[in-house]
């Protein structure tokens, strides 16, 4: 039999007083895993401050005015900070667009990278090899958001990365240890 005394009438629910600290649990543990303040909260906020205030010593206007206030300017900066993340990847984007343009001016060109190896014998010992390789550029390739040239040497094709360049037009492959 339940008693009236340790139930929790809550908007329009009853709940048993065990059954309403579950729920407050739950809902707290869900609320901490977003532990930032969003616009929709700070409304709900205020809206649920002005519903609740004493009507016999209501609050003072411009405390209201003020929270407001303070609202507006989170959303602006709320909306400036997505504006400034559009036109990062904006430029981002045109900077990637320029630089595919120049390097499909390569295509055909005769370029010289350098390829670095790694290997390890039984002992243990790493021994890396620097190869210069020569080939002709066949295609400009985006990965990632890193831009490569695609070039072909001895019946191989690569993914060069710009920084791996050392020269374009023709030169001499040699092998070197270190």
């Amino acid at each position: 039999m339940s008693n009236t005394l340790n139930t929790i009438t809550k908007d329009g629910v009853t709940q048993t007083v065990e059954a309403y600290n579950q729920s407050q649990a739950s809902s707290a543990s869900a609320s901490s895993s977003n532990s930032a303040l969003g616009k929709d909260a700070f409304l709900q906020l205020l809206v649920t401050q002005m519903q609740y205030q004493d009507p016999l010593d209501p609050q003072d206007n411009s405390e209201y005015l003020a929270q407001l206030a303070q609202f507006s300017a989170l959303e602006q900066m709320t909306n400036v900070a997505e504006s400034l993340t559009g036109v990062s990847k904006l430029v981002s984007n045109i900077d990637t667009s320029v630089l595919v343009g120049q390097l499909s001016n390569m295509i055909g060109q005769n370029v010289q990278w350098t390829m670095t190896t790694s290997s390890t014998d039984e002992d243990g010992n790493t021994t890396k090899t620097t190869t210069k390789l020569e080939g002709k550029v066949t295609g400009v390739s985006i990965s990632d958001g890193t831009p490569t040239v695609i070039a072909e040497s001895g019946g191989k094709t690569y993914q060069v990365s710009i920084g791996d360049l050392t020269r374009i037009g023709t030169g001499s492959q040699s092998t070197t240890n270190s």
